[in-house]
């Protein structure tokens, strides 16, 4: 997937190329979707990364780990779901159920998968349509599943989604039972508006936790 220039860094700084506005297409769309598959084939030493991240303005905790259920709920889930909850942002009963989907998240996580070179932020805002290409910024990189990525376009709305995935399993299929662990990829950054924007996001942590704690 191209990548915009990056012109300039200081500590506070980051600058980038501007690309001239575009429009998504669905050929556009679909190519999109073949060149994340490639660049998630690309692999990483472990899920994590070694340097401490961020994603918006809070911390993330990129410790390597070699087994993604526990470490996707030790790293990304644990963390993000006590501040809400410490917050206001979440109540006990939605403590309780998101702990559940942790303690469970050996039978949820799916089958094993090596770590991929993930954006780690891909909501549909960090996808720029330019010259008939989607381009990626502001990624929050490190080893991961690669479910992760594809769940948060679908959360948040990104254009031509089907023929995204169409781009994406045409190069790279998905494992059995993908569509069942969606909400699980999305629960990480529910978590993390939660903390950022309270309780107006306890309903999709609510339902996300429930759809795969019961199916429905």
């Amino acid at each position: 997937v191209p990548l915009p220039r990056v012109l300039g860094v200081s500590r506070d700084l980051l600058v980038i190329e501007l690309l001239p506005d575009g429009r998504a297409t669905q050929d556009a769309a679909e190519e999109f979707g073949a060149g994340l598959a490639r660049m998630h084939a690309a692999g990483a030493a472990s899920f994590g990364a070694p340097w401490p991240g961020y994603i918006a303005s809070l911390p993330l905790d990129n410790t390597p780990g070699t087994e993604w259920g526990s470490w996707y709920a030790e790293q990304r889930l644990v963390p993000y779901l006590k501040k809400a909850h410490d917050d206001g942002a979440l109540d006990d009963a939605d403590l309780s159920l998101v702990e559940t989907v942790v303690n469970r998240i050996g039978e949820l996580a799916g089958p094993p998968e090596p770590p991929s070179r993930i954006h780690g932020d891909l909501w549909a805002g960090n996808v720029l349509w330019s010259g008939g290409r989607g381009w990626l910024i502001d990624p929050a990189a490190h080893g991961g599943h690669r479910e992760t990525d594809l769940a948060m376009l679908a959360l948040f709305g990104a254009p031509h989604l089907e023929r995204i995935m169409r781009g994406y399993t045409g190069t790279a299929p998905l494992a059995d039972g993908w569509r069942a662990r969606v909400p699980l990829h999305q629960l990480h950054p529910l978590l993390v508006h939660a903390c950022l924007f309270g309780g107006s996001y306890a309903a999709q942590v609510r339902a996300a936790a429930r759809v795969l704690l019961t199916g429905s």
